[in-house]
C-alpha cells in the first residue's frame, strides 16, 4: 500500500485469484478484500476486485460474483466491472449496475478488439448507466488488434471521444 501510495496510485485492484472450491473459502477471501481495503481506505487510498468471466459459475448454488459483492464491505471494496467479460459470460453488465448500485468505481472497457468494433458490448447501455454503477474512472484495454496497437488504442480512444455518452471528465 505504501509504494502504490508513493507511486502516486489512486486504486490497488486485484486482477484475478484462483477459483474456490466452497463458499467457506470464498469467504475467507472477501474478508481478506475487506481487511486490505480497510488498510487501503485508512491510507486514503481505494481497493477494489477485477473481474473476469470465471466469477459468474456458481459455487454451491450462489454466483461467486454476486457472493463476492454481497460478502464485502462497500465502505472498503469496489468492484473494477470488466465489461467484456461480463458479456462473455451472458450477464448483463447494467443489470448488476442496477442490482449492485454504487459498487462500480472504476470500469474496465474493453471490447474483442478495438472498442466498438464487434457491436458485442452494449457501450451506450453501458455509459447510459454508469452514475448508478458508482463509476468514478474508466480503464481502457484492448485485448486483441486489427491492427498495430498504438493505431488500435488510438482508433479506441476516438470512440470513447466521440461517443456522446461518454462523461466529459472520463476523456481526461
Amino acid at each position: 500500500i505504501k509504494a502504490h501510495k508513493a507511486a502516486g496510485m489512486k486504486y490497488i485492484v486485484t486482477p484475478a485469484m484462483p477459483t474456490p472450491k466452497t463458499l467457506k473459502d470464498l469467504q475467507t477471501y472477501c474478508e481478506y478484500y475487506n481487511e486490505i481495503g480497510k488498510r487501503c481506505k485508512e491510507n486514503g487510498m481505494s481497493y477494489g476486485y477485477h473481474n473476469h468471466d470465471f466469477e459468474f459459475k456458481k459455487i454451491e448454488d450462489k454466483v461467486m460474483y454476486d457472493y463476492m459483492i454481497e460478502n464485502t464491505n462497500p465502505e472498503y471494496v469496489s468492484f473494477q466491472m470488466d465489461v467484456y467479460w461480463v458479456v462473455m459470460a451472458r450477464q448483463s453488465p447494467v443489470d448488476y449496475f442496477n442490482k449492485y448500485k454504487g459498487r462500480f468505481t472504476t470500469l474496465h472497457v474493453k471490447d474483442h478488439k478495438e472498442l466498438g468494433q464487434s457491436g458485442m458490448v452494449g457501450f451506450d447501455a453501458i455509459f447510459k448507466n454508469t452514475d448508478v454503477a458508482g463509476v468514478k474512472d474508466l480503464i481502457v484495454e484492448v485485448e486483441h488488434y486489427n491492427f498495430t496497437p498504438v493505431e488500435s488504442v488510438k482508433k479506441s480512444l476516438d470512440y470513447l471521444l466521440e461517443c456522446s455518452l461518454v462523461k466529459e471528465s472520463y476523456s481526461k
